[in-house]
């Protein structure tokens, strides 16, 4: 079952442009909630877009768009950013 990239709330297909968490009042319709966002790849995507989407939580029109059954398991950028400084520290030490 999809979940919410801003809260994590579960919700049920279909999503259209204008629909929202119903916990949180987000827009599901973005690159963070469909599953071929990936932070990285080109436009952050792995389906060939035709345009960017320049914010990537927000609506969107995209045709691609498939909701990701794990967009909610990262729920705090800032436990990503620490996870990564302690295994920066860990292979280069805290010196």
């Amino acid at each position: 079952m999809p979940s919410c990239a801003n809260c994590g709330a579960h919700y049920e297909a279909p999503v259209y442009r204008n629909t929202l968490c119903q916990e949180c009042e987000k827009e599901l319709k973005t690159c963070r909630n469909c599953r071929h966002f990936s932070p990285g790849a080109a436009n952050d995507c792995h389906e060939p877009v035709s345009e960017p989407v320049p914010d990537k939580d927000r609506a969107n029109f995209c045709d691609w768009f498939q909701p990701a059954s794990d967009a909610g398991a990262v729920k705090d950028k800032n436990d990503c950013t620490d996870n990564a400084r302690q295994a920066f520290a860990d292979l280069f030490g805290d010196d």
